[in-house]
């Protein structure tokens, strides 16, 4: 355990059971984006959420019910670990101070829906920059 985590999750149900509701029902949506958009990454808790591995890590989900630190967060956040790479003209990831890691937070499904694709595209991309 680190000094930022107050706890550790044995599994990712153990996990998922910790969840509210609502962020429980955003966390399975992205799931679920995630595990069609690229099948042939693995699922694996680290920091207490999941992140998706291809020959790195790719991209996590981060509900803001599970603590990093002091940090407060609001909403489910959807991370892209190499975001800094990725063509993101519009700005919609947000990289706050970061260098690498970027996010966008989501508070319902609906938000999510309507910028499915361009998500999916995050992925892709993602997904590419690991081949490399």
């Amino acid at each position: 355990m680190n000094q930022f985590l107050p706890f550790k999750f044995s599994s990712l149900d153990d996990f998922l059971n910790s969840l509210p509701a609502d962020e429980l029902q955003l966390v399975n949506y992205l799931r679920n984006m995630i595990k069609k958009t690229l099948p042939e990454c693995n699922e694996r808790l680290a920091y207490n959420v999941p992140y998706y591995y291809g020959r790195k890590r790719i991209c996590f989900i981060w509900p803001a019910s599970i603590p990093w630190g002091k940090v407060k967060m609001n909403g489910v956040n959807l991370g892209f670990c190499n975001g800094n790479l990725l063509y993101d003209p519009n700005q919609f990831l947000d990289k706050g101070n970061r260098k690498q890691v970027y996010m966008k937070t989501f508070f319902s499904v609906n938000e999510i829906n309507a910028v499915e694709k361009l998500l999916i595209s995050f992925l892709v991309q993602a997904s590419r920059i690991d081949l490399k």
